[in-house]
């Protein structure tokens, strides 16, 4: 139910329907419905559907991080629709939640493995109680029920010297903390058009978490280069199957569906590899990203690394003893950084 949780902060946040793509207690993927562009369309393979706002959330949601998103637990903060369910129908997922569902929705939801998958309905009303329990080992721990409240009031405290702030940052600041609280620490989370588009979770390290969510935030990215959307893909090829060539062809290891006798599988033509200089310049155009984190950086290494991923905006807790340094590290690249004071471990 911590999907649930999400998406109806967000959507009370934000005012816009949110979707979440979960696997493993963790998020995928999260947003909230904004208009996409043919790109991204193309990218999430929804180029050829007619999207309703909530199911143009579940398709950013889903598109941030195809490769982790197959199987996931889906949430939605408004009632599936026919549209909705005509986009899960075509994708791998193991169930979902909502607060309501249409009666199309539902007959295209049952055909969904077999007649086996999973449909929650939740009252958008229910309050559960202020203290949680859990059971670990015969042992019973109780805490209060983490119900605090993310919205543009915690990004007031800007530390660094450029105090701008646009209401798209906003948004996708506020974004990125939602889902860093309902993701296992530590964790990182990139966003960009109302949308997580890299989210490094349960790492033991902050700059682990910086490295993992900033390199699915590229790899996020590189999958919008014009040389990758031009792959001639064979029209037998599944989506699940794309995914996982595109993720192979922008790796160091793109000879794995390149080479002789294998790029036949996937290709009508053998495609030109994407070469590191390519996508260094394709990076090199990354921009306007907002970045949330869990708990403060404790170095400067974390910004340098953020900035390589288009990083412009960051929300962080603040509170290390080297706060000094990761500010001015922000400011050598005119970032916008506010310190929300709050910590958002999630285990």
């Amino acid at each position: 139910f911590n999907s649930w949780q999400l998406v109806s902060e967000l959507k009370a946040a934000t005012g816009l329907p949110a979707a979440a793509s979960f696997k493993h207690v963790s998020p995928a993927g999260a947003a909230v419905a904004t208009e996409l562009s043919d790109t991204l369309k193309k990218i999430y393979f929804v180029d050829d559907l007619e999207l309703s706002p909530i199911a143009s959330a579940y398709a950013k949601a889903r598109g941030a991080d195809r490769m982790s998103s197959y199987g996931d637990w889906v949430a939605l903060s408004d009632t599936c629709d026919k549209q909705t369910a005509l986009l899960l129908q075509r994708e791998v997922s193991d169930g979902i939640i909502a607060p309501d569902y249409t009666e199309e929705a539902l007959a295209i939801l049952k055909t969904k493995r077999k007649g086996t998958y999973n449909v929650v309905k939740i009252d958008p009303n229910y309050v559960p109680a202020a203290i949680e329990r859990k059971q670990v080992y015969g042992i019973t721990f109780e805490q209060g029920r983490n119900d605090l409240k993310i919205d543009a009031d915690m990004l007031k405290n800007i530390v660094t010297d450029n105090k701008e702030l646009t209401e798209e940052a906003k948004r996708d600041l506020i974004i990125a903390l939602i889902t860093l609280k309902y993701t296992q620490s530590n964790s990182v989370c990139y966003a960009k058009d109302g949308q997580a588009i890299g989210v490094g979770a349960g790492q033991q390290s902050r700059i682990h978490c910086t490295r993992l969510a900033g390199n699915k935030a590229d790899i996020w990215y590189l999958r919008q280069c014009p040389k990758v959307l031009a792959l001639p893909f064979r029209e037998d090829i599944r989506r699940p199957d794309r995914d996982n060539t595109i993720d192979v062809y922008i790796s160091d290891d793109y000879e794995d569906v390149l080479a002789d006798g294998v790029w036949e599988q996937f290709f009508t033509v053998k495609p030109e590899p994407l070469t590191k200089e390519e996508k260094k310049a394709w990076l090199a155009t990354f921009s306007g990203v907002s970045l949330g984190s869990d708990a403060f950086f404790p170095f400067g290494d974390n910004i340098e690394r953020a900035k390589r991923s288009g990083v412009q905006y960051i929300a962080q807790p603040g509170g290390s003893i080297r706060d000094d340094n990761v500010i001015d590290t922000c400011n050598k690249y005119n970032m916008t950084m506010a310190f929300t004071g709050i910590r958002l471990f999630h285990h």
